[in-house]
């Protein structure tokens, strides 16, 4: 399992624009059979930063999201414009936190 978690921040002004257009890639995410989870998050609109929180069953499955069409357009025109901290992890031993 492959964990895409941690924070983007883009400019104020942009926040509604940029949370727009990340959510509308959703679709494109249920329409993989190796999405489990993706969400964009506002955590804090007066500095303009979003949480990101992805699950993918497999590396196979985040490549395919990735090269899509709708999420190659996202990082065109916002990766010029937005300080991206998430990272990848490999989840190799899921349980329940409480356990």
């Amino acid at each position: 399992m492959i964990i895409i978690a941690g924070r983007v921040q883009v400019s104020p002004a942009d926040l509604d624009e940029f949370i727009a257009d990340a959510r509308a890639t959703y679709p494109v995410a249920a329409a993989n059979p190796g999405n489990i989870l993706i969400s964009f998050c506002v955590d804090d609109a007066t500095t303009g930063t979003v949480t990101v929180l992805e699950e993918w069953s497999s590396q196979e499955a985040l490549d395919r999201h990735l090269s899509a069409p709708e999420v190659i357009a996202i990082f065109t025109k916002w990766g010029p414009r937005m300080h991206n901290q998430v990272r990848k992890f490999d989840a190799l031993n899921e349980r329940d936190p409480r356990a």
